[in-house]
Parts: C-alpha cells; structure tokens; sequence
C-alpha cells in the first residue's frame, strides 16, 4: 500500500456524539519554578550571553569612567579660579579627548550587545515555537475539543511574542543595569566611602518595594493573559463564524459578549500595569531621598576639605546613574512578569499529557481486506458519562455501512474510535482480527481516507490539495485522481487550472468544488477503509450527482462507512445501523428496516413526508 499522509479532520462544533465544549481558566504556578524553567531555554546561548555581559562591562564601564573626568575638570577649573590663576586648556581639552573616545566606545560595544542580543532572543523564541508545534502535533484530539481555538493561538503567538520582547529588552537592560550598579557603587567607593554609606542606606528600601510590589502584580498579569486569550478565542469564533452571526442577527449579543470579556480583560489588564506603574515612582523617590542625602553630605564634606568639589559633583552624578538603573529595575520587572504570565501558559500547554508513545506492529497492512469487528465496546468522553455503551458489529471487507440516529447517538464517535482518535474504555475493535491496540495511530490512519462535509483545502495551489492524500504522487495520478472524481472538467475552466491558488477558506472555488477536491484527494490516498460524512447536503442537485458519481467510484472494493443525514442517499447500503444513546437499536438493509416498521421507519418516512411537501 502507497505511503499515505492524513490529519485529523476539522473539529466540528455540535457533532453528535461528539465531547463537551469546556474553557478551563489558568492557575498561576510559582514565580521562581516558572522563571527557572524558562532560563533553561537560554542555557544553550549561554556563550553569546557571556560576549553580551562583557559588551555590556565595557559600554558600562566607560559611561561609568566619564562622571569622575567631568569631576576632575570641575575641580581643575575651580582650583584656577580660586587660586586666581590661568584655566589649563590643555589639560580639559585632553580630557574633553577622552571624553569624546570614551562615549564613542561606549556607544559600539552598546551596540554590539543589542546585536548579540537580538539573535539571543529571536533564536530561543524560535526553539521554544518549535517546541509548542511539536507538543500541538502529539496532543490527543481530547485536547482540541475542550480548548477554544483562539485560547491555543494566543498561547502560540502572543504568548510567545511576549516572551520574545521581554528576553531581548528586560535581560538587556538586566544584565546593563547590574554592571552600572556594580559598576558606580565601586566608583562612588573609590571617591568617598562616607558618601556611599550615606547613599546605600536607601538601597534596601527600594528593594523591599520591588518584591512587595511584584507580589501583588503577578497574579494581575496571569490574568490578563488568560483574558486575552479568552478575547482572542470569542473573536476567531466570530471571525470564523460571522455569516451564520449575521444571519441569525447575533451582532448585538456577539458584541455585548466581547465587551464583557474586554472589560475583564481591562480590568486585570488595569490592575496589572498599575500596580506593576508604581514601582516607578516609587524607585524615583526613592533616588531623590538619596540624591538630597549626598547633596547636604557633600557639601558638609567640601566645606571640612575632606572631599574635592569636582569629586562631589562627581558623586551626585553617579547617584543618578545608580537612581536610573534602580528606576528601570520597576519597567524591568514589570516585563519580566508579563514574560512569566505568558511562560505560564505556554508551559502549561506544553505539559499538557500528549498521546502515548506508539511503535509500528510489525504487519503488512498491505496483506489487511478491511474485515473490521466491534467487540462489545464501550466509551465515553467523560467517564461517568458513556456515549458507546456495548457496541458489538462485525463488518465484511468491501461492505458499505451506514450509520444513521439522532444528534448525540454516537456516529460521530464510532468515527472517532475507528481512527483512533480516542481509546476505548472497554472491549476491543479489530481489523481482520488485528485489534487496533497492536497497531499504532500512524499504521491505523494509513488505512483510512476521510470524505467530510466541513471539506478542508489548504492555502495551496489545487494540486497541492489534492496531493496531500499520497505524499510522492506523480502529476499522471493527481490528474486521474481529479478525473475519477468528476473534479477534473472544473479545474480546467479555471485561469491557472491546477495551479489556481486556493485562498485560506477555498471560498474562491463553490463548495461543491470543494467537496469534489476532498474525494479526489480520499481517491488518491488509495485507502482500504473509508469515512464518509453526507458531503452532499449543501450543494446544487447536479453537482450532488457529480459527487455521488465521484463517492460511488471511491467506494467500490473498499469498506465504506457512511454517515447519513438525508436516508435516500443510502438506500444501497449493505448494511444500515441505526443507533439511539450510543447503542444498535436496529440493523438490517433498507428494506428490512422498512419492514420491521421500527425507529428507522419512521425516521425515513418522516423525511420522505417533509421532502414531499416542500
């Protein structure tokens, strides 16, 4: 059998038998567990880490150098004018030299760290999407079916933006800041120790405030993450949705459903950046407290002649440079935050159980008919709630079974079980007495081809579409696969013909085109047991003979199971199982079922009656 390459089909909202629709709201995990983890994602980087640190050293140490030359310049020009002697020129005009050479430096090594540090934060973004999409690929479809979609694209995208802008920005500034901390704390030690000791008495206090302050923020920050990806899920669904919005007039309670989302959004929003917002000035006061403290200090020194007034200067200077980085310490930890709340959930996303590893059973499914056996099997999304509850059907290679019943009965869900994407709680289903346990998902999907009524086309050329069934599928088999499925005539009307570039909905082709290309791609797939979903129900009445022609020609040799909506479409089903709260209530061909005058009966007879008299 040809190598096939499938993928789950589309999450339909409302399919019977199918999950419930849950939101789960995020937990706010440990602030250092969560900040731990994700520096683990810069450990590899750690050598352009140690090049940024040391950038960040020299572009540091030279703004930290230029206060106390400024300072020797005043005391020069303050020593002549005292003494009543000439201003040394020479000697400031050397200095004014240094000062020039060393804000030049300063500014090429400020450089060279944002340029390390950008490719720093672009490639560990990179790895850390890589991670994301290979954990999407190996969650179960359990997964998908309790997460709205919008929730699991913010985690995606703005989770991971924010992570993005919050390495390259907060570490830089973390890694600068604590070299000029470092940096001006040695320099004001240097020049006079009382004066330090004066300043470093309000150090702890703005300390204290930061950590007091990003205890509370924190949780403000989980939530507005998870706000927005609440916001972002309502606008996909809409967005995705808005035909159906508009035609039952739900523009009203669509929008008055977004606003109540937009207003918690901007509460903890608002919440969050406030009190994260007074951090700022509250290092501001904080460094003003001090600034005063050296003023008066200071000038109680120069007065006694125990300190130069350049080197006081000097040191007011450098009690500024310390304030700023102790300022930015409140807008870096206000980042580092957001970058944690977003780390949370793209964590929480990637610890999500994923389903277990499987290897290939060591079979030629290419030697398999397609004999397919359910031994009482039972199941439910929920545990104490089964849709499936003793399922038993033996299905003859080359058969067609149709399956029809009410919303929730469980069609959906054989599908599901078949494909197996979902385990079964109890008893087992086989293929040619190969129970599908023994197999692994890959060799199982192998097996099978899907026909849906939601069809799903790709941004891709028409026979990028259709060569999706069979990865390797020369041009000669795209082209009979489009002519087997009555596909071919309409493709060649088209402009660019199979190179006609589908757009992101394919709404540049009708949705009978559409259907034509999924059955054309199930043809090309070549599989021995396929899924049909009524792919008929929404399409003119020539087209629907097209594509009945087309599933026909697809169904013969092959196990079909069908799932009916409209009975008239299934008249020549081998076999017909007519299911009521997850059970086989009634079995038999159409004239049987007709006969037994039971459930299926009225059923047809209902809509036969309804067809009639429209």
């Amino acid at each position: 059998m040809s190598n096939n390459r499938k993928m789950a089909p589309p999450r339909r909202h409302g399919m019977g038998g199918g999950p419930p629709h849950m939101m789960h709201g995020e937990k706010p995990k440990e602030f250092k567990k969560t900040l731990k983890r994700l520096v683990g994602y810069l450990k590899p980087r750690k050598y352009q880490l140690i090049l940024v640190a040391i950038a960040a050293i020299f572009s540091t140490l030279f703004n930290v150098v230029s206060p106390k030359l400024l300072g020797n310049a005043t005391t020069s020009i303050f020593g002549s004018i005292t003494k009543g002697i000439g201003i040394d020129f020479s000697f400031l005009s050397r200095l004014l030299l240094m000062l020039i050479g060393l804000y030049v430096l300063s500014a090429l090594f400020a450089y060279l760290q944002q340029y390390i540090m950008a490719g720093v934060s672009q490639k560990t973004t990179a790895e850390l999407r890589q991670a994301v999409n290979e954990k999407l690929t190996k969650l179960p479809l359990r997964y998908y079916d309790q997460h709205p979609h919008g929730d699991v694209l913010s985690r995606v995208i703005n989770d991971i933006d924010n992570i993005n802008n919050s390495i390259q920005q907060a570490l830089s500034q973390l890694i600068t800041s604590a070299i000029m901390i470092i940096g001006t704390i040695i320099m004001m030690l240097v020049i006079s120790p009382i004066l330090t000791l004066v300043l470093l008495v309000t150090l702890p206090l703005g300390a204290f405030a930061i950590r007091f302050i990003a205890s509370f923020s924190q949780k403000h920050f989980v939530n507005q993450q998870t706000e927005l990806g609440n916001v972002n899920g309502h606008i996909e669904e809409m967005f995705s949705g808005h035909q159906v919005v508009k035609a039952f007039g739900q523009e009203k309670a669509s929008i008055e459903k977004f606003d109540a989302m937009n207003e918690r959004l901007y509460e903890s929003g608002w919440k969050a950046q406030f009190i994260s917002g007074i951090m700022m000035p509250l290092m501001t006061f904080v460094g003003n407290i001090g600034y005063v403290f050296v003023s008066i200090a200071g000038g109680i020194l120069v007065l006694n002649r125990s300190i130069f007034l350049g080197d006081v200067q000097a040191f007011i200077q450098y009690t500024q440079q310390l304030s700023q980085p102790m300022a930015q310490a409140a807008g870096i930890a206000n980042m580092i935050q957001t970058a944690l709340a977003s780390a949370e959930r793209v964590f929480a996303l990637l610890d999500e159980e994923e389903e277990r590893l499987e290897e290939p059973a060591a079979i030629n499914l290419d030697n398999l008919e397609g004999n397919i056996s359910f031994n009482h099997v039972q199941f439910g999304y929920e545990a104490e709630k089964p849709v499936i509850k003793n399922l038993s059907l033996n299905v003859k290679s080359g058969q067609t079974i149709a399956i029809v019943g009410p919303t929730g009965a469980g069609k959906t869900t054989i599908i599901n079980l078949l494909m197996k994407f979902y385990e079964i709680n109890k008893g087992d289903i086989t293929v040619d007495h190969i129970s599908l346990r023994e197999l692994s998902r890959e060799q199982v999907r192998s097996m099978f081809a899907m026909v849906l009524q939601d069809t799903w086309l790709f941004n891709g050329t028409i026979r990028d579409n259709i060569s999706y069934g069979r990865e390797g599928a020369t041009e000669k088999e795209i082209i009979q696969a489009a002519k087997s499925a009555y596909a071919d005539d309409f493709i060649r009307t088209l402009p660019d013909g199979y190179d006609t570039v589908l757009t992101e909905d394919a709404s540049n082709i009708s949705q009978g085109q559409r259907q034509l290309l999924t059955i054309a791609r199930a043809i090309l797939a070549n599989p021995k047991i396929l899924i049909l979903d009524e792919a008929t129900s929404s399409v003119d009445t020539r087209t629907e003979m097209n594509i009945q022609l087309a599933m026909n020609e697809l169904m013969v040799g092959r196990t079909s199971f069908v799932i009916a909506h409209r009975l008239s479409t299934i008249r020549d089903a081998d076999t017909i199982l007519v299911m009521n709260d997850g059970d086989i209530i009634e079995k038999g061909s159409h004239d049987e079922l007709i006969q037994q005058n039971g459930f299926y009966a009225d059923l047809y007879r209902s809509q036969f009656e309804a067809a009639s008299t429209s």
